[in-house]
């Protein structure tokens, strides 16, 4: 069975403004709820993607009558990000920075996961990450990528049984291009650890798109 995607209040009095005033901007639906169009933009999101809604340029948000049953919002929630994902891109904690930027290159990807000695996720480094570090004055040959990395548990991560709707909630609101895909494990003094077996990407989304636009 097909789990029907459970909606917060907020995406609820969007559908009830959408009904009764649609078409309507995303900035007139921000006004009447009192919130910024920002604050606003990954509920937009959710309810579009899974079908609820309809963006048309220069018209606005518009009421899809079969939203609740289209064939688009019941594959997003049938998908888990376990389906779609694809290999991730690791590298140590003393891998040099040089070497990451080799590796970002190498393997065509715009984030590096970078694991400790047990390979368990310490962080992650992005190309604009890696940019920056090259425009000053670091040693990249000597310097580690761990001295620049997003160390935990700053990093937002992903389970490979989350919906891929979740998981692009979490992109959209975090403002991010890629997901690890972890397994978390407790270690002995309680701590959470986290293996990563996977990466969610923006590509992986848009190729399921894709797919489901061939169907």
């Amino acid at each position: 069975m097909v789990k029907i995607i459970e909606l917060n209040e907020r995406q609820g009095k969007i559908l009830d403004i959408v009904k009764n005033q649609g078409p309507i901007t995303g900035e007139n639906i921000a006004d009447l709820l009192e919130v910024t169009r920002a604050a606003l933009r990954p509920d937009l999101a959710v309810l579009t993607m899974s079908g609820y809604l309809e963006a048309k340029p220069r018209v606005g948000y518009t009421y899809k009558n079969d939203g609740t049953h289209n064939e688009i919002k019941k594959i997003l929630n049938h998908y888990r990000v376990k389906d779609i994902m694809s290999m991730a891109v690791v590298v140590k904690e003393k891998c040099s920075i040089y070497d990451a930027i080799v590796t970002l290159f190498m393997e065509d990807t715009g984030t590096i996961f970078v694991v400790d000695n047990d390979n368990y996720l310490a962080g992650l480094v992005s190309r604009k990450d890696l940019l920056k570090t090259t425009l000053g004055q670091a040693d990249i040959h000597k310097v580690p990528v761990s001295v620049i990395m997003t160390r935990m548990p700053n990093v937002i991560t992903a389970a490979g049984e989350d919906t891929v709707v979740a998981a692009v909630k979490t992109i959209v609101e975090h403002e991010v291009d890629c997901l690890p895909v972890v397994k978390c494990f407790i270690g002995v003094p309680g701590d959470e650890k986290f293996e990563v077996v996977g990466r969610i990407t923006k590509t992986n989304i848009a190729r399921l798109f894709l797919d489901l636009a061939h169907k």
